[in-house]
């Protein structure tokens, strides 16, 4: 049996807000995330997508490594 949380829950355990947790699921971008109505379950086992606002290869000023 999975066990699941809620965004809230998984926001807290992943460090970020429960809003950026719904975005995730709602870009699907959590494999196994269910919805209840009008509530989200993420799977406790889940992991914590990347962040997509990074750009890959790029320092802090926006420099290419």
């Amino acid at each position: 049996m999975i066990n699941y949380l809620t965004v809230k829950e998984a926001g807290e355990k992943w460090g970020v807000s429960g809003r950026r947790v719904t975005m995730y699921c709602v870009e699907g971008r959590i494999n196994g995330a269910l919805k209840k109505g009008n509530l989200w379950l993420v799977p406790e086992t889940a992991e914590k997508p990347p962040d997509a606002r990074q750009k890959k290869g790029l320092d802090s000023v926006g420099a290419r490594r």
